[in-house]
C-alpha cells in the first residue's frame, strides 16, 4: 500500500441492493464473531488450524503434474543472471542489491559508473545477506539504505527478519565496506531514521509504552546522538496516539548546500502536518495542504506534489517555492507542471540542478525534465517509447545523469541513460532477454462503460492464434486504491507460463487508483468505493461483450487491497468469474481497523467509527457478506504469518467462514515474506507456481458449456 509515495447496520441494509445483489444473511455482529480466534496471528491454535489447511492445500496443487515445470520457469526467470542490475548512485559509485540462485536472499554491491556501462560489470560486494543470515541464525530480507549527505560515506542499513514491516538499522561504511564497529545500531521496530549529521539521527520508532499510534506506528521524534544508549534520546517532536500513521523527520538538500530539515505528522493516510525543524527554534508549522509534501530541492528551490487544490493550483500539480518561504511557514506555490485531466503525476526526482517529473498520459508513460530560469522553469521532453511505462531508476543531487527504465507488457524492460542538463536523448544502456515468445502477441487498449456513464480503460495481451469466441483461458488483475497507477509492465514469469500457453491478460485501470491523478483515486475513497468495484466488474462484462473470454474461462487475482478487491467481488459477482485468488487481503472491513496496521487506513476505507461508514463497510466486506447456498467459485486464498501490514488475520477468517458454510475453497499461508512474500526468490517462484496451478486447473482444463 502507498505511502512511502492505508456496524452499526441498522435492519433496512437487510433490502439493500449492492451492484445487483440483495444483501442478507450476513455474519452477526463483532461480538459474535466465532473466529476471533485465528487474529491471534502467532497462537499455537491459530497456527495449527493454518498448519491442518497448509496440509490439505499443498498437495492439490504442488502434485499437480505442472506444478514442478511452473516452479522452475518462475525461478529460472527470477533467478536469471542475465537481469539488469538497477543502479543506484551512491558515494559516486553504482550500486545494486542483486538476488540469483546462488544468493537467493541477495547482495548489496557497487561497481564504478564507467564499468557499470560495459556488458559485465566487476562487482564488489558490500553486504551479503544470506552469509549473514547464516552467521546470526536469522533470515535478513533487505529493506533499504538512507544515507548521509552530501558525502554518503556513512549508511543506515534497513533489515527486516522474514519480510515483516519491523526493520533493523545497522550503521554501514561505504569507504571500509563493512558495518561500523560500535557504530549506530537501532533495535527492530516499525521505525523511521535520518541523518542530521555524523553524530546524530532523528528517529521514530517504539520508544516504549504510549509511543505508537493504534495501528502501531511511531508517533514520538527524538534526537538519538553517537555513543548515547537509545534511553537518554531527547525528544524533538511529538504527534497523538490517534494519528493513522505517525510522525517522521525528513531531510531536504540539493547541490548549492542548501537544507531544510522537515517533520511529518501524518493524522490520516494521504495527509498530515508539515513543520520546518531547526535545533533552536524547534518544530515551526508550515501552511500548506494536507496532501502536500516536499519531493525534493533544486538551487534552493524547494518542489512539491500535491493531492489537494493549492491555490490557483489544482490537485495533482507540481508547484515550487524558496526555501525562505518554507522557513518562514508561508508559501506562495508557483507552478512546475500542471497535468491535463487525461495526465497524472507519477514521481518526482531531482538532480544536481534540474527536476525530473514521470506523469502518464491515457496510462502510458511519459518524462519531462525541468530547469530553473529566471521566469521559473523550461520543460524538454525526454523521448520515451509509446505505450510503456516510464520510470526513473536513479538519480543524484551530485550529478545531472538520470538512469531511466521503459517497459511493455510484451517489450522487455530496457534501462537507459542521460544526462539531465544537456538535450536529454537517452543512452540505452542495457536489455532485458526476452522471456517468453511474444510473437504475434498482440496488444490492445479497451474502454468499459461503468454503472455510473464513466469510462474505465482497461489493457488487453492476447496470444497468437486467440479467437474471439468466449474461450480463451484469461486472467484479469487490478488494485483500486491509494492513488497507485496499474501501468504496463514486463510479463515475465506471466508470459513464460500463461501467455505462451494460450492464455490472455488483462489490466483494469480502475477507480481508486491514481491513473488519472487525485480525481480518479478520491472517486472511490470511503463511502464512494462501490464505484471500484463496479469498474471491475463492468470490465468483465465488456470483455464478454467483445468475446475475448467468458465467465467460464476467466480468473481474477490481486493482493493487499486488491485482495480486498478480489473478495467483493467473488461475493458481489460469484456468476462472474470462474477463479478467484486472493492474495494476503482484507476481507473483515467491520474489524480491520483492530487488525495489524489496519488503523491508518480510515482515510482510504472509512472508519466503523462513523455510523455511515461504518453502515458501508459492512454492506461491502466479504467475510460479512458470504451466505449460504450460493454458487461462488472455488477461490484460492493466500497470506504470509509474517505479514504486519494487513496480517494474515483476513485470509484466515474468511476461509474458516467458507468452510463452515460448506462452500469449496482452497487456503495456504506461507511462514515468512511478510506482506510481499520477498524473503528470497524460491518464496515468489512457489507462490507464483501455485497460484498458476490453480488458475490452469480452474481455466484450461474445463470446457465452455
Amino acid at each position: 500500500m502507498r505511502g512511502w509515495r492505508w456496524m452499526l447496520a441498522g435492519s433496512m441494509l437487510a433490502t439493500q441492493v449492492v451492484a445487483g445483489t440483495a444483501i442478507a444473511h450476513m455474519t452477526p455482529m463483532t461480538e459474535n464473531d466465532p473466529y476471533i480466534w485465528l487474529e491471534d496471528k502467532d497462537g499455537a491454535k491459530a497456527l495449527a488450524w493454518v498448519a491442518a489447511e497448509n496440509a490439505k492445500t499443498l498437495p492439490r496443487l504442488q502434485n499437480d503434474p505442472r506444478y514442478q515445470g511452473f516452479y522452475q520457469e518462475a525461478l529460472a526467470i527470477a533467478s536469471a543472471k542475465d537481469r539488469i542490475p538497477m543502479p543506484g548512485q551512491l558515494y559516486g559509485r553504482i550500486v545494486n542489491f542483486w538476488r540469483d540462485a546462488d544468493h537467493p536472499q541477495g547482495l548489496w554491491r557497487w561497481t564504478s559508473e564507467t564499468d557499470y556501462a560495459s556488458a559485465t560489470p566487476r562487482w564488489t560486494t558490500l553486504i551479503d545477506l544470506d552469509a549473514l543470515s547464516k552467521a546470526e541464525g536469522k533470515k535478513w530480507v533487505w529493506k533499504g539504505v538512507t544515507c548521509l549527505n552530501p558525502e554518503e560515506r556513512l549508511c543506515l542499513v534497513a533489515l527486516s527478519e522474514g519480510g515483516e514491516d519491523a526493520i533493523e538499522y545497522r550503521e554501514f561504511d561505504m569507504e571500509a565496506g563493512a558495518f561500523v564497529a560500535d557504530g549506530f545500531r537501532l533495535s527492530t521496530s516499525k521505525q523511521a531514521a535520518i541523518w542530521l549529521d555524523k553524530d546524530t539521527l532523528l528517529v521514530s520508532r517504539d520508544w516504549g509504552e504510549g509511543t505508537l499510534t493504534k495501528s502501531s506506528y511511531p508517533f514520538v521524534v527524538k534526537m538519538v546522538k553517537r555513543g548515547v544508549p537509545l534511553a537518554q534520546a531527547t525528544e524533538i517532536f511529538r504527534g497523538a496516539p490517534t494519528d493513522e500513521l505517525g510522525t517522521y523527520a525528513s531531510v531536504l538538500t540539493d547541490a548549492q548546500g542548501n537544507r531544510a530539515v522537515m517533520i511529518e505528522r501524518r493524522r490520516t493516510f494521504f495527509g498530515g502536518d508539515k513543520l520546518f525543524w531547526t535545533p533552536t527554534g524547534g518544530a515551526k508549522p508550515v501552511a500548506m495542504p494536507p496532501r502536500a509534501f516536499p519531493s525534493g530541492m533544486v538551487e534552493g528551490r524547494v518542489i512539491f506534489q500535491t493531492s489537494d487544490p493549492w491555490g490557483e493550483h489544482p490537485a495533482g500539480s507540481v508547484v515550487w517555492a524558496p526555501l525562505a518561504e518554507l522557513e518562514a511557514g508561508h508559501i506562495a506555490p508557483r507552478p512546475l507542471f500542471t497535468p491535463t485531466d487525461r495526465q497524472a503525476v507519477e514521481g518526482v526526482t531531482t538532480t544536481r540542478d534540474r527536476v525530473a517529473v514521470t506523469f502518464i498520459d491515457n496510462v502510458r508513460g511519459r518524462l519531462s525534465v525541468f530547469a530553473p530560469s529566471v521566469q521559473g522553469w523550461t520543460a524538454a521532453a525526454v523521448t520515451v517509447p509509446d505505450n510503456m511505462a516510464v520510470d526513473v531508476v536513479s538519480t543524484s543531487n551530485r550529478s545531472n545523469i538520470v538512469y531511466m527504465s521503459t517497459a511493455g507488457f510484451t517489450t522487455p524492460t530496457v534501462l537507459s541513460r542521460f544526462d539531465a542538463a544537456s538535450a536529454p536523448a537517452p543512452q540505452l544502456l542495457k536489455t532485458l532477454p526476452a522471456r517468453f515468445d511474444a510473437s504475434g502477441t498482440v496488444v490492445h487498449q479497451y474502454e468499459a462503460t461503468s454503472t455510473d456513464g464513466t469510462s474505465i480503460p482497461y489493457f488487453v495481451v492476447l496470444p497468437k492464434g486467440a479467437k474471439l469466441d468466449g474461450t480463451t483461458p484469461t486472467l484479469m488483475t487490478a488494485y483500486g486504491g491509494f492513488e497507485i497507477a496499474r501501468l504496463p509492465s514486463y510479463l515475465g514469469a506471466t508470459g513464460k507460463i500463461w501467455i505462451e500457453r494460450g492464455g490472455a491478460y488483462v489490466l483494469a485501470n480502475i477507480r481508486g487508483g491514481g491513473e488519472f491523478g487525485p480525481r480518479w483515486h478520491d472517486a472511490g475513497r470511503k463511502t464512494k468505493r462501490q464505484v471500484i468495484y463496479d469498474d471491475f466488474a463492468s470490465v468483465a462484462k465488456d470483455l464478454f461483450t467483445r468475446r475475448i473470454t467468458s465467465p467460464q474461462k476467466l480468473g481474477i487475482y490481486g493482493g493487499s487491497n486488491g485482495g480486498l478487491l478480489m473478495g467483493v467481488e467473488l461475493t458481489q459477482h460469484p456468476e462472474l468469474w470462474k477463479a478467484v485468488t486472493i492474495q494476503v487481503p482484507l476481507l473483515d472491513m467491520v474489524r480491520y481497523q483492530r487488525i495489524a496496521a489496519g488503523d491508518s487506513w480510515k482515510d482510504e476505507y472509512g472508519s466503523v467509527d462513523v455510523p455511515e461508514e461504518a453502515a458501508f463497510l459492512r454492506r461491502i466486506s466479504p467475510y460479512a457478506n458470504i451466505r449460504k447456498g450460493v454458487a461462488y467459485p472455488e477461490p484460492y486464498i493466500w497470506t504470509t504469518t509474517k505479514d504486519d501490514r494487513v496480517g494474515p488475520q483476513h485470509a484466515r477468517k474468511f476461509a474458516a467462514r467458507l468452510g463452515e458454510y460448506g462452500i469449496p475453497y482452497l487456503f495456504y499461508e506461507d511462514m515468512a515474506g511478510g506482506h510481499s512474500g520477498d524473503a528470497d526468490i524460491a518464496q515468489g517462484a512457489r507462490l507464483n507456481a501455485q497460484q498458476m496451478v490453480y488458475f490452469a486447473q480452474k481455466l484450461m482444463d474445463s470446457p465452455v458449456r
